[in-house]
């Protein structure tokens, strides 16, 4: 799929020049905010039709998504281990910089559900060096702590409930976990990725707990937090 983000862009100034131009012109119409909601609300519905889906190759392999583009989507958080926590090698080092694919995005706020074809990509970053102190931070003039450093490779996540549905639903993929990031991932197996997921994530096999901007969307109507392991 051809990626969208010019047009989404555009659709957005457009919507901006619009909503300014109504103010403008009808400064006491009192149907002024019903107006702008539903010019929101249409804004919202092009972002959630015009989404980046996951590309493949014949194989089976998903493509690393061009042009860096995941740093133009919807920010989620940073979780951060670092090395010098975990024995010089954390599992996922260091900073976990998560960003969600803004349709997706859209579609659940809309709806408390992740949609199929959802993009989670986390893109790893390390922590600016040399450590200072034995925990491997160091001081900087806003103070003693971690700061961001180089890139060091990506992981995604895809939801595909067809395709992926030995490993809950969702495709775990790694693209290195050193630069440059390859161009090109296997599916990871269940013991691997998947296995924690299903054990311990909060909803959908996506960690919330750790994302306010995901954990503060209401669930469905009917919808419930699983049980840890379920």
């Amino acid at each position: 799929m051809p990626y969208r983000a010019p047009a989404i862009v555009l659709g957005f100034a457009a919507f901006a020049a619009l909503a300014a131009a109504a103010f403008a012109q009808n400064t006491q119409a009192p149907s002024m905010p019903a107006d702008l909601t539903h010019m929101a609300q249409s804004a919202q519905t092009r972002m959630a039709q015009s989404r980046y889906l996951p590309e493949y190759t014949d194989s089976g392999d998903m493509k690393l998504p061009p042009n860096s583009i995941w740093r133009e989507w919807v920010y989620v958080g940073s979780p951060l281990t670092p090395n010098a926590l975990n024995g010089g090698h954390a599992g996922f080092p260091e900073y976990h910089n998560v960003y969600i694919e803004p349709g997706s995005y859209a579609i659940y706020k809309k709806t408390g559900v992740f949609p199929e074809g959802t993009i989670f990509f986390k893109e790893l970053q390390l922590t600016l060096g040399p450590a200072e102190n034995p925990d491997g931070s160091r001081t900087e003039p806003s103070g003693r702590g971690y700061f961001p450093g180089a890139f060091n490779g990506a992981d995604v996540t895809v939801k595909d409930t067809k395709r992926f549905a030995d490993t809950g639903g969702w495709g775990y993929f790694n693209f290195h976990h050193s630069e440059p990031k390859a161009p090109t991932a296997a599916a990871q197996p269940k013991s691997n990725c998947a296995f924690c997921h299903i054990a311990a994530a909060k909803r959908d096999e996506v960690w919330t707990q750790f994302y306010p901007i995901l954990d503060e969307v209401p669930l469905p109507q009917g919808g419930g937090m699983k049980p840890a392991g379920q």
